[in-house]
């Protein structure tokens, strides 16, 4: 169905119909749910600190001896936050986390390029994130404070931090 012969659909059902279908959306589908519960109690500060919470037990897990040192999980909260419309600053706040943390996770290892190139495309992403949405200035600090730890951590792939961050100079 196109959105065009939804909008049509809608405007013909009464106004009890149209409610009682929403409802029954909510009630089947989890998705529905949680983006009504986030809409009308957003919580962004407590979503933010859950995600940066099992984002760190990735690299520094409580319970098992290794980490799995995973970047889909940031990246599942991070589609998940893009979906429910959470504020642009805390989503990048999240964002520059992962890098973050697994920039400590990584400060005394010699890691794959694999992990290195995964965190940049983490990196890329906030860094378009922060441009899209007019947050240099609130960012700007963390984005440097990551290149110089790439650089100092001699990544292979850290001329492709610097070359990124040379469009802020």
């Amino acid at each position: 169905m196109s959105k065009r012969a939804l909008k049509k659909y809608l405007k013909s059902l009464e106004k009890e119909d149209l409610e009682e279908q929403i409802l029954d959306l909510y009630a089947r589908f989890g998705e529905v749910k949680t983006f009504y519960d986030f809409v009308f109690n957003p919580k962004e500060e407590k979503l933010v600190q859950e995600a940066k919470l099992k984002i760190s037990r990735e690299y520094f897990p409580e319970r098992r001896k290794r980490a799995k040192a995973r970047r889909s999980v940031a990246h599942k909260y991070i589609k998940h936050f893009l979906k429910l419309g959470m504020d642009p600053v805390m989503l990048a706040d999240v964002m520059f986390y992962n890098v973050e943390i697994a920039l400590a996770f990584s400060a005394d290892k010699e890691e794959k390029e694999s992990f290195t190139k995964s965190m940049y495309k983490s990196f890329e992403e906030a860094v378009n994130y922060v441009l899209q949405n007019n947050l240099k200035e609130e960012f700007f600090e963390r984005m440097n404070k990551i290149e110089i730890n790439v650089q100092e951590q001699n990544w292979v792939n850290r001329y492709k931090f610097e070359k990124l961050m040379d469009q802020f100079h």
